[in-house]
């Protein structure tokens, strides 16, 4: 009976392993990016089961034992560069010098919650120059009115879909626009924000919808969405932060491919995974709120701040624009197959660069 459920126990894990490699947009493939260290601890629990319950002498063992330890590496692989023993791919600053600094916080409030309280009093806390608030509605426009007094400079879209989005910054907001890119219902913001010391940082913040049986069937649109703006960023040279909850993980193919065409660089890699989503459950959660950057910013502080209600928790992320000592950061690369692979998944939704919005230009 043991071995008929380790047996069934292992097909299982193979096929949730090996099913996000097929690249079907669909919810219920895609679903299976997600929850990779999961997955990895399930599959070292599947090596200690079978070692401890198995017979050896058998050749089936073998098999299954090759097939757990596969995944489990697999999965590592993956999970891998969102720890500390891997190399960081974004400098720790030198200083943290006022006028070319920049505190961004993101938080995804979820429009039912009413502890608006709990966030305001993180925004004192941690006093972040540009604070982007997601799912906001009118109801969470008027409680978060009071930032007004310091917080000069704002975007508003808010929605009552859970789409709305709501930018307060302390720092000037130069050629601000709000657009729907591929979707009529979802909206992304996009500006120079103006540090003190005169630079203009070209800035877009995103909440794409994601792929679940109650949202979009499949991850078409916010795949192109992400993919879009990486395409918009690709060739340019200015400083560029691209931040949101992008319902996508670190470690998905998106996001990687979202990474190799833009060239922007992650500051997670080699310092953790800020698991995000979801705050109500320890051992279901992932990194869902991201935020890239240039590498003319190098890291000053990074964060995962505390639980106000919402299922996500707010990321604080510190950069300083420093151009001589973030030179030589590099990221991913795309080759040609990246690039047909974007060019398809942009023209199923007839989005193209030219279509987002730079700021500055």
């Amino acid at each position: 009976m043991v071995y008929k459920i380790l047996v069934v126990l292992t097909y299982v894990l193979a096929i949730v392993t090996v099913l996000p490699l097929w690249r079907h947009n669909a919810w219920w493939v895609r679903g299976f990016d997600f929850p990779r260290l999961q997955f990895m601890a399930f599959s070292f629990f599947m090596l200690v089961a079978e070692t401890i319950a198995l017979d050896f002498s058998r050749y089936t063992t073998w098999v299954m034992v090759g097939i757990a330890f596969g995944c489990f590496c697999f999965h590592l692989g993956w999970i891998l560069p969102y720890t500390t023993i891997f190399p960081v791919e974004v400098k720790t600053a030198r200083h943290r010098k006022r006028n070319n600094l920049i505190r961004i916080m993101t938080a995804n409030v979820l429009m039912p919650n009413r502890n608006y309280k709990g966030l305001l009093e993180l925004v004192k806390q941690h006093q972040p120059d540009v604070l982007v608030a997601l799912e906001t509605d009118l109801w969470w426009e008027g409680k978060l009115s009071v930032l007004e007094k310091e917080y000069l400079h704002t975007m508003k879209c808010p929605l009552d879909n859970k789409y709305g989005m709501n930018v307060y910054s302390r720092l000037p907001l130069e050629d601000a626009a709000i657009q729907f890119l591929v979707e009529p219902h979802v909206p992304s913001m996009h500006a120079l924000v103006v540090l003190p010391s005169g630079v203009k940082i070209r800035a877009h913040f995103l909440h794409p919808a994601p792929p679940s049986p109650t949202e979009n069937p499949d991850s078409s649109e916010r795949d192109a969405e992400l993919l879009v703006v990486a395409k918009s960023v690709s060739d340019e040279h200015e400083p560029i932060i691209v931040s949101g909850d992008l319902n996508d993980v670190a470690w998905s193919e998106t996001t990687r491919l979202f990474r190799k065409l833009s060239g922007l660089l992650d500051p997670r890699i080699g310092r953790g995974m800020y698991n995000t989503f979801h705050a109500g459950f320890r051992f279901a959660r992932w990194p869902l709120d991201h935020l890239f950057h240039s590498e003319h910013f190098t890291l000053s502080h990074i964060s995962r701040l505390p639980y106000f209600g919402s299922d996500h928790f707010p990321m604080l992320v510190e950069l300083v624009y420093d151009v001589a000592h973030g030179a030589d950061q590099e990221g991913l690369e795309a080759d040609e197959e990246d690039l047909e692979w974007a060019e398809s998944k942009m023209d199923e939704h007839k989005v193209e660069e030219s279509h987002v919005h730079e700021p500055g230009k």
